[in-house]
């Protein structure tokens, strides 16, 4: 989540500190587990979670071995994060604020997106489509969960499935078979699912 005058006004500080959270699952996502248990995460990997809020998945990746990074607006949420990491006794890199004009040292093997799509206005998803494209190398894995909600605005904001094959095209981006596209509903949001696909930047 980043700061930007086109964003949405919604105040993400305010609900870290008030505990208004429904979006967290408290635990790993079950597509997070499933993909890790496909051995997807590979040791010395580098990977960001953009919007990770209190994420246990940015630990998760570090446990694993990976070079990690987690950016968010929330500064209570990113000082969770630190002493998540402090007290695991792992390393992170934690950006507070603005991660579009943010560029790694080396390009990402991987990027996990899971609420930063959806918190987004949908006028800054090209923006961030071409900030993932920029970030992640030739090969490079979006591990995408896109919320599938069909009330009007947000966040979090609808993310069908035409749209991101839109926004994702097949000149950038190879998308996974329709089978392997796979819904994981979330039990805080009225069990609005989440369809999770891995996409492979070229």
């Amino acid at each position: 989540m980043t700061h930007d005058e086109n964003r949405s006004a919604f105040d993400w500080e305010a609900r870290f500190i008030d505990g208004n959270t429904p979006w967290e699952r408290g635990a790993l996502h079950p597509a997070f587990e499933a993909w890790q248990h496909q051995s997807a995460f590979a040791a010395g990997d580098r990977a960001l979670i953009p919007g990770c809020g209190r994420s246990p998945e940015l630990l998760a990746l570090a446990q694993a071995g990976l070079a990690v990074t987690g950016a968010d607006l929330s500064g209570t949420a990113m000082a969770w994060q630190r002493k998540l990491f402090a007290d695991a006794g792992q390393q992170v890199e934690l950006i507070t604020g603005d991660v579009f004009d943010w560029q790694p040292q080396q390009a990402l093997d991987l990027v996990y997106e899971q609420t930063f799509l959806c918190a987004i206005h949908p006028r800054l998803r090209t923006r961030y489509e071409e900030a993932l494209a920029r970030w992640l190398k030739p090969g490079g894995r979006l591990y995408a969960l896109f919320m599938q909600k069909p009330e009007r605005g947000g966040p979090p904001f609808d993310c069908a499935l035409d749209a991101m094959r839109a926004l994702f095209p097949a000149e950038r981006w190879t998308w996974p078979a329709e089978a392997d596209i796979q819904p994981w509903p979330h039990p805080q949001l009225n069990g609005k699912a989440e369809l999770g696909a891995v996409l492979i930047r070229r």
